[in-house]
């Protein structure tokens, strides 16, 4: 019986351990997609008050290609809010992540080690027997 118990603790502790480990994976990308945003703004601004007809370059595809300013920024403003719409995408599906991580910690009882507890309220909860079991992370 203590070895089923075992196994389901690690489980729980896997699955908890996966939910983390997206949240981090969409956090991630929100912050990449984010710097490709201030790198557009940046090109954005650098470029709007330049003649219409001069030479810029722009790579699509990994090929270096020769466009005029008229051409690519009107294309490097709509990248730059199709970008934004996806952070904001990214930026719900980050919440809803969280909620989904927290409701699993609570339905399971599962503490991370340090949060939360001063050192006295650790020791104090080691020393006293409690008959609700959680898992530690």
């Amino acid at each position: 019986m203590a070895s089923k118990s075992g196994s389901n603790e690690e489980r729980v502790v896997a699955q908890f351990q996966q939910l983390r480990q997206e949240q981090r994976a969409i956090a991630f990308k929100i912050s990449e997609l984010e710097s490709d945003i201030n790198e557009h703004e940046l090109v954005i601004d650098t470029i709007k008050d330049v003649e219409g007809d001069r030479k810029c370059f722009r790579m699509i595809g990994g090929v270096l290609v020769e466009r005029s300013v008229k051409e690519v920024l009107p294309a490097l403003r709509k990248n730059n809010e199709q970008i934004v719409g996806v952070v904001a995408k990214l930026k719900e599906k980050l919440i809803t992540k969280g909620k989904e991580v927290n409701e699993f910690r609570e339905k399971h009882n599962i503490k991370i080690q340090g949060e939360g507890m001063t050192e006295e309220e650790s020791n104090k909860k080691d020393t006293k027997e409690t008959s609700v079991q959680s898992i530690l992370v």
